[in-house]
């Protein structure tokens, strides 16, 4: 499938607070990104008698001009939890980022996730989470687990839950049998599941994406194309029930690992929805021996994709993915990349155009960075 190519021009890079801006020049009828900023958060910041950090989801309530931030802490250092904030610009540039206050998780029980410690059958990996529209609600998704190690099989599935603003838990969308956990080569990868969630605008659509392949659909992504298909689902909201099903061809793994047998990936790290039809789709590749991720922001179009609902494997091609274009690889800005998981829309800027934000999971590492970014976006 062919990609749409763009440029990027660049005047001058820094990985310090005041950024500089770059344009992504694309045919008319394809938006643009353009580069405005990015910041971080100091590594060990302590807020509430929690440490910020693992950020792996972002999202915007305009209403309230808050920013939900949900922590990917499997309850290891502090409760699983999200934070709201402020986050203020001018002139295009960050101006300061305020913490406003912490929530912890709540099961349908209203008790605090445990961590593997305390409860190993019972832990959440929270990775993504968006603000509900209408509801004043929050729905996030947990990737479970699947350990197959020695003793008995730790296999918690995957999630799509609803909370209040508070954290109590409030329901779930179902999960298809095909993404839930397997002692066989069937189903999720562990730590490779619902990466990514999205709502339409109108909030009558849900749009979930699973970070790699099923093992029924074909091999982990490698260096070079081997069609490794993933799947994007669609749940109607009204009704809580999946509708329909896509399959998204990822690029290769960017680099080697360093040694060639150590651990490397490339899958989709969240999406954004703009309508029915288009979806902004972010890909992370990271690959043993190399510090920056590559991270690559596509627009996908599911208008003319086969719905694979009902396709239990996607190994034989009897279908047609979703369309794709490059809109922005963040490498280009020449500055260090890291691990970016979360991506929502902010505010309009001043021009009238909206703001575009990035945010990083740092995995509670020293060696890595809370990264912040600014974008532009241009219809």
């Amino acid at each position: 499938m062919a990609l749409a190519g763009i440029c990027i021009f660049l005047h001058s890079c820094s990985s310090s607070k005041t950024g500089t801006s770059s344009t992504a020049t694309t045919p008319s009828h394809f938006p643009q990104l353009r580069f405005l900023d990015t910041t971080h958060i100091p590594f060990g910041k302590i807020f509430q008698n929690t440490t910020v950090g693992g950020l792996s989801g972002i999202d915007f309530d305009k209403d309230k001009g808050i920013y939900y931030m949900i922590c990917d802490d499997r309850s290891n250092i502090n409760p699983a939890r999200f934070y709201t904030a402020n986050i203020h610009f001018k002139d295009n540039k960050f101006d300061s980022i305020q913490f406003l206050s912490v929530h912890f998780l709540k099961d349908s029980s209203g008790k605090e996730y445990p961590n593997a410690k305390q409860d190993p059958y019972k832990v959440v990996d929270p990775e993504s989470m968006r603000y509900w529209y209408g509801k004043n609600q929050l729905v996030w998704s947990s990737e479970g687990e699947r350990e197959l190690g020695k003793g008995r099989p730790i296999l918690i599935d995957p999630s799509i839950n609803i909370t209040d603003t508070t954290g109590k838990w409030i329901g779930s969308f179902p999960i298809p049998s095909k993404a839930k956990m397997s002692s066989r080569e069937t189903g999720p990868r562990q730590n490779g599941v619902f990466e990514g969630l999205s709502f339409t605008p109108d909030n009558k659509k849900l749009f979930v994406s699973i970070e790699e392949p099923l093992y029924q659909d074909g091999p982990r992504v490698e260096i070079i194309k081997n069609r490794s298909p993933i799947r994007i689902l669609e749940y109607d909201v009204a009704t809580k029930q999946e509708i329909h099903e896509y399959a998204y061809i990822p690029e290769p793994v960017a680099y080697p690992a360093i040694p060639t047998d150590k651990y490397k990936i490339n899958g989709i790290s969240e999406i954004y929805a703009l309508n029915d039809q288009q979806i902004l789709v972010m890909e992370r590749s990271y690959s043993t021996g190399h510090p920056n991720n590559v991270i690559r922001i596509f627009l996908s179009d599911i208008t003319n994709a086969t719905d694979v609902k009902n396709k239990n494997s996607l190994a034989i091609k009897k279908y047609r993915p979703a369309a794709k274009h490059l809109l922005f690889n963040l490498s280009d800005l020449g500055i260090f990349i890291d691990n970016v998981e979360g991506i929502c829309f902010g505010p309009k800027l001043q021009n009238g155009n909206q703001s575009v934000l990035l945010i990083v999971d740092n995995n509670f590492s020293r060696h890595e960075i809370a990264q912040v970014f600014l974008f532009e976006f241009i219809p």
